[in-house]
């Protein structure tokens, strides 16, 4: 993996190059953030409810003596069991710093910006207060796995323990499900399982049997799509990707059909990064620094999510910006009357890019940490090959594994030496 990363860097130097306007790439000092930084939480600052030691050290140099953070700063994580203000006093508890909740990008914000969806009846599937989690996006009328089984006592029946004694009458009479919003691993794999796929199969009218023959299925949106994730463990836990896999394949083996996603959000997605830029930008404007934000540093320690994530934004930027630079051609071919066949290219925002404000970043770096997910030893004793060709694609179906995609433009041994690689990149000094 370590051979590979010098590789890539030198093939996207030359996208990454450009500097704030503050003049980083003549040599001179910047005093203003030119850059923005997206952190990773699980196995980059913390394990579990444990701290990294090199994420206090990194986090001093962040933050100024008055508390306020030097650069502008999103915690960036695909966990969905709780709010985005409790993440943020965690946070600030396990790192010493304040953070606050408009710093934070759960699994589950972006679906702030899925708005179709705000007013149907959902069914939200996770753990930790999901039905605070879905009004908090925005959701109004939200229906949740116990309400189902309260409503309908024989659909749950695996556990035996579990079994109505006697025939019962359902205690909540509950509507017609609309779509499923899937936020983070269940308790009860078995009970979510066959509850979710009950509704799918009923067009979300429970009180009726199955009819394979429904499809297209409800609207499915999904958050979280790590296979595994980094505890307090020695080796990674199944996360919410593993529970999907479960999902996608009985209902793949029922029905003979694949299961479909209206939206994935949560790490790799583009829509994920593109709402953690917003909140950069934010961050800047609310800290009258008028440097603009054109790098972002993503610190991650799964290639598969993290880096994946970070390089597919920063193609979805490189792209954005040729549309962008084909469609000027195209008018200045249409002013000056030139003869050449130019074909208009539509640079209109559609769905979920139309909720915010364009991009102003140029692009995204991926940084790869060694306290995490990402083994360096592991890789390295890898037999014969290349590292990249023999390993698994732990990433969701509907992203295609590229090579590319998973490797990082740099990998450092933790948060801390992370800091100091962007720092002296973007010959930053703090004020």
């Amino acid at each position: 993996m370590r051979g590979l990363a010098p590789v890539y860097r030198a093939v996207t130097s030359a996208v990454c190059r450009r500097r704030s306007s503050s003049g980083t790439a003549s040599g001179h000092k910047q005093l203003q953030p030119g850059f923005g930084l997206l952190f990773d939480i699980d196995g980059v600052l913390v394990r579990g409810r444990t701290p990294i030691p090199a994420a206090k050290k990194a986090f001093q140099k962040l933050v100024n003596p008055q508390g306020q953070f030097v650069v502008p700063v999103v915690f960036v994580t695909n966990a969905g069991n709780c709010l985005r203000q409790t993440k943020a006093d965690q946070l600030s508890h396990l790192l010493g710093v304040s953070i606050s909740q408009d710093q934070v990008v759960m699994s589950h914000s972006p679906l702030k910006m899925f708005k179709k969806y705000h007013e149907k009846c959902v069914l939200v599937s996770g753990q930790g207060p999901v039905l605070d989690i879905a009004k908090n996006v925005g959701f109004s009328n939200v229906v949740s796995i116990d309400m189902v089984r309260e409503s309908f006592p024989l659909l749950d029946m695996v556990d035996h323990n579990r079994r109505p004694k006697v025939p019962s009458t359902p205690i909540v009479t509950i509507p017609k499900i609309e779509a499923v919003v899937l936020f983070g691993e269940p308790i009860r794999w078995e009970t979510n399982l066959q509850l979710i796929i009950d509704i799918l199969l009923t067009d979300g009218n429970l009180g009726n049997a199955h009819q394979n023959m429904m499809f297209p299925h409800l609207p499915l949106l999904a958050c979280n799509m790590d296979l595994m994730w980094m505890a307090e463990a020695h080796s990674p836990r199944f996360g919410h990707g593993t529970f999907l896999v479960c999902l996608e394949n009985i209902y793949k083996k029922i029905t003979g059909k694949e299961m479909k996603y209206e939206a994935l959000v949560g790490k790799p997605s583009e829509v994920t990064y593109h709402y953690a830029e917003h909140l950069i930008r934010e961050q800047a404007a609310e800290r009258k620094w008028r440097t603009p934000i054109r790098s972002l540093y993503a610190i991650g320690d799964n290639l598969m999510t993290d880096i994946y994530g970070a390089n597919l934004y920063n193609r979805y930027l490189e792209e954005r910006a040729a549309r962008k630079r084909s469609k000027a051609v195209a008018k200045m071919a249409a002013v000056t009357g030139s003869s050449t066949a130019l074909a208009q290219v539509d640079d209109t925002d559609s769905g979920w890019e139309s909720e915010l404000s364009p991009p102003s970043a140029t692009c995204c770096k991926s940084v790869l940490v060694c306290t995490g997910v990402y083994r360096p030893h592991a890789e390295a004793a890898t037999n014969g090959g290349s590292c990249l060709q023999q390993m698994a694609f732990h990433g969701h179906r509907d992203f295609c594994f590229d090579p590319a995609l998973v490797e990082p433009g740099h990998i450092v041994e933790d948060v801390d030496a992370a800091v100091e690689l962007i720092f002296e990149q973007e010959k930053f000094v703090p004020q």
